[in-house]
């Protein structure tokens, strides 16, 4: 099993990209891990479903193709953390590659939702998507410590 995190733009605040990198590496530390950052496309002149069509297309071209694509999606199912950690564990133990997808701004296109196999929500709220991605990554370690009965999760 690979968990491949797949996003659109690299973090641009100082703290928030520290913190992305330290949690993805503590994450890596339980599940084989790979992230790919994609160019956010610009929005000057263009709609959002433009723009949304246009991340799509490189987000999707970065999943591997055997993967499980959940989209990280506010609409998507909410997991506290033990069930969260209880898919993950399972879809370790059968083997099964598990790619998230996180949008940019204007959020993930129609052709990421379609491919998904499953939509969670991170959170109640709409986020930022370098939030996102760090409430991923700390989720992705707290995982790992849960399926590890290790004392992270209290």
């Amino acid at each position: 099993m690979r968990i491949s995190v797949v996003v659109v733009g690299r973090p641009k605040q100082g703290g928030i990209a520290d913190a992305i990198a330290e949690y993805e590496t503590r994450a890596a530390r339980y599940w084989p891990l790979d992230v790919h950052e994609v160019r956010e496309e610009s929005s000057r002149a263009r709609g959002a479903a433009a723009v949304t069509a246009a991340e799509a297309e490189r987000l999707l071209a970065r999943v591997p193709a055997t993967a499980r694509v959940v989209a990280c999606d506010p609409g998507g199912e909410c997991l506290d953390s033990p069930a969260f950690a209880a898919w993950l564990g399972a879809a370790r133990d059968s083997a099964t590659d598990v790619a998230f997808v996180i949008g940019g701004a204007h959020g993930l296109g129609e052709p990421v939702r379609a491919r998904a196999t499953r939509r969670l929500s991170l959170a109640p709220w709409t986020l930022p998507h370098e939030l996102a991605r760090l409430v991923l990554a700390e989720q992705l370690y707290r995982a790992g410590t849960i399926v590890r009965g290790e004392p992270y999760h209290k």
